[in-house]
């Protein structure tokens, strides 16, 4: 089979994304007091559509005709067989990646930016504020937001917001508004800059600060949105994986190994949780999201119930977790350098039906420079995480002398982080790994928190 690449009509574009928690045993997001949250206890945060959502069992949910129209703009996206990559690897792999770059933003964002946006927009809500570490997330909230309307302030993690200058100017191209986090506007804000007028800033104190903008509006129009983690999030982004079976059937072709970088978790969820169904009906398939050794955690962080950012506003989920005071190291992937993961995520890895794995830098950029160097798209840090396991999978493979179907999300292009890839070329960059010391300091702050149960959905 030598299809270089793999296309959906239109018209064969999925109408329903898929609902994991039709399918899976959780744990409850937890209040205060220790107890369940209930749905109006988000409503302060979330329009009451995206709660319903939210907390849904239904297995499958439509999705609504303006947002398909968005979608239109580039999906259904291309599945692209990497030929050349194959070839250079001399590997007996078929390697399968899925698209996602060929949104205007660039990565995989807008599949739950654009029905985020509609849903507040039809509940009456006129601004969004989040946040935003490598900017993906930011440039496509600002996308969806000019699409329906709304206005958008993104709280950028400053050191990427330092990086990457480039990405404040696409979200003010789209009319968002992007300030470096941590900032003076809020609270969560100005106690993390008193503890450490230099810190690099984490996704935990950016989300404090985008939850604080959005709960402090007294004119009630305002609301949180979040690029990854809950699982309304994960639910939107399924339309990678419902796709990418409609083009592997097209070809007779059914992957062995499914991969995806992991740093919330929404990319990684949005291609496998449509085959972690087939596994968990009893299919055969590896599936591995990949993290950085620098902020290992699904790989080396307990399974805990903890807050999904630094100031505690969010409710105690629970998922793997570094610790929600966690600050990661100034490495390159800005988008996986999340203390938590998916409450999805994190179960499936609990129950041993997903594998995590990881990756150093510098390995996750010799993989991103060899896809370049053979399949001609230069990828953005996040993704070149996937591809060390993809290329990993792929001398395996060899090694093993056997066929096997591997199938990879490529979350974004990496046309906006050029300032990494000189490091790279010049020997600046360097690998980060967290010792057993940090690890368990940072593990500190969940010790009194409940504890969730080890539940199976199996």
């Amino acid at each position: 089979m030598n299809d270089r690449k793999i296309l959906l009509t239109e018209d064969e574009m999925p109408r329903q994304w898929y609902n994991i928690l039709a399918d899976i045993k959780m744990n409850p997001p937890l209040g205060p007091d220790g107890k369940p949250i209930r749905p109006e206890d988000l409503a302060p945060v979330f329009p009451m559509n995206l709660i319903e959502q939210e907390v849904s069992t239904d297995r499958w949910i439509d999705i609504p005709e303006p947002v398909l129209d968005v979608y239109r703009i580039w999906r259904p996206s291309p599945l692209v067989r990497a030929l050349s990559l194959e070839k250079a690897l001399d590997t007996p792999a078929r390697i399968y990646f899925k698209n996602e770059s060929v949104s205007p933003p660039g990565s995989h964002k807008p599949n739950t930016a654009v029905p985020q946006a509609y849903y507040n927009k039809v509940f009456g809500i006129e601004r969004l504020t989040t946040e935003t570490g490598a900017g993906q997330w930011g440039s496509a909230l600002s996308f969806a937001c000019c699409q329906f309307g709304l206005e958008c302030k993104v709280f950028m993690v400053r050191v990427s917001f330092d990086q990457k200058p480039y990405r404040k100017a696409m979200m003010e191209t789209w009319g968002g508004k992007c300030v470096a986090s941590p900032s003076m506007e809020t609270r969560a804000g100005r106690d993390a800059l008193e503890k450490d007028p230099n810190t690099p800033g984490s996704l935990g104190i950016a989300i404090s600060e985008a939850i604080e903008a959005a709960v402090s509006d007294p004119s009630g129009k305002t609301r949180y949105s979040l690029g990854s983690v809950l699982n309304h999030v994960m639910l939107h982004q399924t339309i990678i994986g419902l796709e990418a079976k409609k083009q592997l059937n097209k070809i007779g072709e059914y992957p062995d190994v499914i991969i995806g970088c992991a740093g919330g978790g929404s990319n990684f969820a949005g291609l496998a949780f449509p085959f972690v169904l087939d596994k968990i009906n009893g299919k055969h398939i590896e599936i591995y999201p990949v993290e950085p050794a620098a902020c290992p955690t699904l790989t080396r962080a307990p399974f805990v119930y903890d807050h999904g950012d630094t100031s505690r506003y969010t409710p105690l989920l629970a998922m793997h977790s570094l610790g929600h005071a966690f600050v990661p190291p100034p490495f390159h992937a800005g988008g996986l350098r999340y203390h938590g993961m998916a409450p999805t995520v994190s179960q499936l890895a609990d129950e041993g039906i997903i594998t995590p794995r990881s990756v150093q830098q510098i390995q996750a950029y010799d993989a991103g420079i060899a896809f370049a160097r053979t399949e001609g798209i230069i990828p953005a840090p996040e993704t070149t995480h996937a591809l060390a396991c993809v290329v990993e999978e792929a001398q395996k493979a060899k090694l093993e002398g056997k066929e096997k179907v591997i199938l990879v999300n490529w979350s974004g292009h990496g046309l906006l982080d050029f300032g990494a890839y000189e490091k790279y070329f010049s020997g600046d960059l360097k690998n980060f790994e967290m010792t057993d010391d940090e690890i368990c300091r940072s593990k500190k702050v969940f010790d009194h928190f409940p504890k969730p149960e080890h539940l199976k959905s199996r």
